[in-house]
């Protein structure tokens, strides 16, 4: 689990502190994509009514799977060492 939540932290989908309501899914998704958090709501409402059901379980999967802006922590890439001659 921890694997998925680094990979989606790289990828810049994380739960952000600020402009939240419920669980900070569509404000992340829109910060990701740049967009405003509302209209990440409108258009995940929007994709609900058109596309009934399938919203409502992935909202939960990406609650659990999103990491929260303040868990995450970023690891610089490690540089291979170069042996001293």
């Amino acid at each position: 689990m921890n694997d998925i939540q680094q990979s989606f932290a790289r990828q810049g989908l994380v739960r952000p502190r600020e402009g939240r309501i419920l669980g900070g899914v569509c404000a992340g998704l829109g910060r990701r994509f740049g967009i405003a958090p509302w209209p990440a709501r409108i258009l995940f409402v929007l994709l609900l009514m058109i596309i009934p059901g399938s919203q409502i379980l992935i909202y939960p999967i990406l609650w659990i799977l999103m990491p929260s802006e303040e868990t995450v922590t970023f690891q610089p890439p490690q540089t291979p060492s170069t042996p001293a001659v």
